[in-house]
């Protein structure tokens, strides 16, 4: 692992979100001949970067992943930066260095658990555009989650239909959340097993 200075070119792949394509197992030569690099930045920092100044012939998006780290946990797209070199690794094939990386972090495992069923399937796709269409195809599969587990949806009452925005689709275009079993109260897991 090495630092680089912006201006100082690199001929390896670099996770950016200028690339116009997403990193593949069509990357993996590149990534063992000249490497892999991301971006250490802060999100909340993210436009005082100067993309337009690096200098690499293979700038790649990552595609949709949920990170774990303390800061972001749960959140799409806001990675950290070993949770997007490790992505790209698995992706094009790298597990065991990918496994590596994450170990040295205490929420490492969660990084996988959460994306697993994804890392899997991009790790399957040949080329870029297999790995849009997985990611679209997911997107769209989970829209069509409900909001609350059907067992759950049973006892609940309808108030919550009539109020305003209660459709699937929300504003930001994610899908809707679940209801986390783990933070029923007490009176409500009674009144569930009954």
């Amino acid at each position: 692992m090495q630092d680089l200075r912006v201006n100082s070119g690199f001929g390896g792949i670099v996770l950016s979100p200028v690339g116009s394509q997403c990193v593949s197992k069509e990357d993996y030569n590149l990534i063992k001949r000249k490497g892999l690099a991301v971006v250490d930045c802060s999100w909340a920092r993210l436009s005082d970067v100067p993309f337009v100044k690096l200098r690499c012939g293979a700038p790649r998006l990552l595609p949709w992943l949920v990170a774990a780290n303390p800061v972001n946990y749960g959140r799409p797209c806001e990675l950290s930066c070993v949770e997007a070199l490790s992505a790209a690794l698995l992706i094009c094939g790298e597990e065991e260095t990918a496994n590596l990386l994450l170990g040295k972090f205490k929420w490492g495992h969660a990084f996988l658990s959460l994306n697993r069923e994804l890392l899997k399937a991009y790790s399957e796709c040949e080329n870029s555009a297999d790995i849009i269409s997985v990611q679209n195809s997911w997107l769209s599969q989970q829209r069509q989650v409900p909001k609350v587990p059907p067992d759950a949806a049973e006892g609940a009452s309808n108030d919550s239909e009539d109020e305003e925005g209660s459709s699937n689709d929300s504003e930001d275009g994610l899908p809707p959340l679940e209801r986390n079993m783990n933070h029923l109260s007490l009176q409500e897991s009674d009144d569930e097993s009954e």
